[in-house]
């Protein structure tokens, strides 16, 4: 690795410190569980999917819900706040409960866009579209099993994960590699 790809991975240090404390912190600091929606964005060219600035990996849009709204609304909401575009949710892919490092349920939804032209936003830095069945190698690993269930087709699935020490250095490569291309 170049130096300035050192020099970039070094930057990723507070980013990745205020993570660790929001993750070993949170059970403490919410008042309930953490509830979370994604979208499977579907288009012509594949799945759309965003780098953010805080992890840069390529994962699903989405985000927190915020009380009284539904899920639809917080996906809607969400999509249009990272990606730009408005979407259409359609049915549940399923719902994963992940325990360990930063303990949540993720509810994931296909969607379609029925309006507006993804890019890049505050929230995310870079959009692109990939086959279903071949997402990029930067995928962060908890976006995996919700695409590949989405591949698959079929009923609304429950899975049950931990996110432990392999999935944070797994998701620390992938920011770390992100960040020395620039």
């Amino acid at each position: 690795m170049s130096l300035v790809g050192w020099l970039r991975g070094a930057a990723a240090l507070p980013h990745w410190a205020r993570i660790a404390a929001e993750g070993a912190l949170a059970p403490w600091l919410e008042s309930g569980p953490l509830e979370i929606v994604q979208g499977v964005v579907e288009g012509e060219r594949g799945v759309l999917l965003a780098v953010r600035w805080e992890l840069r990996g390529w994962e699903l849009p989405g985000g927190n819900v915020d009380p009284g709204e539904s899920d639809a609304e917080a996906l809607r909401r969400e999509i249009v706040e990272e990606v730009g575009v408005v979407v259409e949710v359609g049915p549940l892919v399923g719902t994963y409960v992940r325990a360990g490092f930063r303990a949540h349920t993720a509810r994931v939804y296909r969607c379609r866009v029925v309006a507006g032209t993804p890019g890049p936003s505050d929230e995310a830095l870079e959009i692109g579209w990939f086959p279903a069945d071949a997402p990029p190698e930067g995928l962060l690993p908890w976006c995996r099993q919700p695409l590949r269930d989405a591949a698959a087709g079929g009923p609304p699935v429950r899975r049950e994960e931990h996110q432990g020490v392999a999935e944070i250095l797994e998701t620390m490569r992938v920011d770390l590699a992100a960040r020395a291309r620039g």
